[in-house]
């Protein structure tokens, strides 16, 4: 049976190749989260193992494109990926864990809710997330693998469109600081109305600018 990881693969130069595990038929996860800056809200990770006989077209960082485009391209994803999984950890639990330990428990919930176990995974980013079980095939980093592969870019778009499709949902529980708009980062309009109404449930209170509005 054929490898899956090249001693090279670390080094692999373009996105044909970082792909090319999926030509040798093992399920491999990519993973990106989204809102990990942000003063509210949650977390949101996301893991896809793509379904090489159904190819996705102008799959990228979900940061490079048009909200319209990123929405066609989720429903997309969601109807043609092999197996996609969302998970998420919240305000409460990032004060608690920090952000970054966080997201890593994100990432774990969204490999969790995956159909089918991934043999391995790609993580953008250069660190390596502890997951709650292993893989044969390991865990691999990634630096900027949301522009280099192309299961992380889609793993980008379903996280960034679940969490703000969920940041547009809660503003009508706690209305006044404009969710729906600027998702819960740090923008002018929410410092004003942070200061204003103070912090909510769903505010990170371990953020500095909702700890000092806090009086913490």
């Amino acid at each position: 049976m054929a490898a899956v990881i090249e001693a090279s693969w670390g080094a692999w130069p373009d996105q044909e190749r970082l792909e090319g595990e999926l030509t040798l038929g093992w399920p491999v996860a990519g993973i990106d989260e989204a809102g990990r800056g942000p003063w509210a809200g949650p977390v949101t990770a996301a893991a896809v193992i793509l379904d090489p006989p159904r190819p996705l077209s102008g799959l990228d960082d979900s940061k490079k494109l048009t909200a319209r485009r990123r929405q066609v391209l989720e429903v997309e994803i969601r109807a043609k990926a092999h197996a996609w999984g969302v998970g998420w950890a919240g305000a409460d639990e990032i004060d608690a864990l920090g952000i970054l330990q966080a997201t890593f428990l994100a990432m774990d919930r969204a490999v969790a809710q995956l159909s089918s176990p991934p043999h391995a995974v790609l993580v953008d980013g250069p660190l390596i997330p502890r997951f709650s079980r292993g893989f044969a095939g390991g865990i691999h980093p990634m630096v900027k693998g949301d522009a280099r592969s192309l299961s992380i870019a889609a793993a980008s778009i379903l996280a960034k469109e679940a969490r703000d499709r969920w940041m547009a949902e809660i503003e009508v529980i706690y209305p006044g600081y404009g969710f729906a708009v600027h998702k819960g980062y740090g923008t002018a309009a929410h410092q004003k109305a942070l200061k204003e109404l103070g912090p909510c449930p769903i505010h990170r209170r371990s953020f500095r600018p909702v700890a000092v509005a806090a009086g913490l």
